[in-house]
């Protein structure tokens, strides 16, 4: 049985005891948590963002936001439905294509392990009165306004939407050289926002226009991948704000996904990769680059050093969200 410590290293903070009410993790006399009723298949919970909370991000509130891997605690911690492992998704292979901005972005380049992507940047928001920092990235969509990042960063899976999200594309030590863009509707799958199921720990936010500019205009957008095989080669991004790092810099892993098997009934895929909290939501690529389809996103890991980070297999489930969001 692996006994997850208390994690600063990876997304979701998994206690010994979470693991033991979810059951898979645990020894086969835990008792489990009471069901829930599932959601529906292709249920989407959406949220028209009232507070879109412009202007409020300044330096010192994005400087001091908490890493969201604590959501992700809190929302094992409420409960997910105790089941066996769901069969894998098997729907038909879906693509995106990739959206290129306008025009060239020239961002200088960065002394960190990553150059900045105009593309990728930092979320943040705010719940229950408190600031948080994830990871997200702007995607391909009909409305040009689509950011992906982890459920857990726009919902408390089970409860409220977040407020003032945010998405900084290519943050780089408190700067924002495409500026702040707001949200104006957060989307997630109704088995995240219903029952905090870490399978379904995927959210699409829609952002209003800047300047009268559409994000992937400016910024450019990922092109994604649905119900792609299993066991591929990622190169996943994110801003880790736990120590060691800062949450400063963009920070990548890269490796061959392997099925996580400690919790076997989330269907997650997990690469080598050591990021911290604050990367939760970043964006994963099939391939070695940042060119990349994206098909998951930063979630969780296990252990105070982890060693592995896991992310959502992206399916027709998390594809239905997605398409709700980039029709709104």
């Amino acid at each position: 049985m692996r006994k997850p410590k208390t994690l600063a290293t990876s997304l979701f903070t998994l206690t010994a005891a979470t693991l033991l009410a979810l059951g898979a993790a645990g020894p086969a006399a835990a008792s489990p948590a009471a069901a829930k009723a599932p959601a529906p298949a292709d249920g989407v919970s959406s949220h028209l963002v009232t507070d879109a909370g412009v202007g409020y991000w300044t330096p010192e509130r994005m400087r001091t936001a908490v890493p969201g891997d604590v959501l992700g605690k809190k929302a094992m911690e409420r409960g997910a439905p105790a089941r066996p492992s769901a069969p894998v998704e098997k729907g038909a292979p879906s693509t995106i294509e990739t959206m290129a901005p306008k025009a060239a972005a020239t961002v200088k380049k960065a002394n960190a392990s990553e150059s900045p992507v105009p593309h990728i940047g930092k979320v943040f928001f705010t719940l229950a009165g408190t600031n948080y920092v994830c990871s997200g990235n702007s995607v391909s969509a009909g409305n040009k306004n689509t950011v992906s990042t982890a459920g857990h960063c726009l919902n408390e899976g089970p409860g409220a939407f977040a407020t003032k999200f945010t998405f900084v594309p290519a943050y780089q030590n408190g700067s924002a050289p495409y500026g702040q863009w707001t949200a104006k509707s957060l989307h997630a799958p109704s088995q995240w926002a219903a029952n905090g199921d870490s399978t379904y720990d995927t959210g699409f936010a829609v952002m209003s226009t800047l300047n009268g500019q559409s994000l992937s205009d400016v910024v450019g957008a990922s092109g994604l991948q649905f119900n792609a095989a299993r066991g591929l080669t990622y190169k996943a991004f994110g801003y880790p704000a736990a120590a060691p790092f800062n949450g400063e810099t963009l920070k990548s892993c890269s490796g061959t996904a392997k099925n996580d098997p400690y919790n076997p009934q989330f269907n997650s895929q997990g690469i080598p990769c050591n990021m911290t909290g604050g990367s939760s939501g970043g964006p994963w690529f099939i391939g070695s680059s940042s060119t990349g389809y994206q098909n998951s996103v930063n979630s969780y890991g296990y252990g105070s050093n982890s060693t592995t980070m896991y992310g959502p297999y992206w399916g027709s489930v998390i594809q239905q969200t997605y398409t709700t969001a980039a029709a709104s």
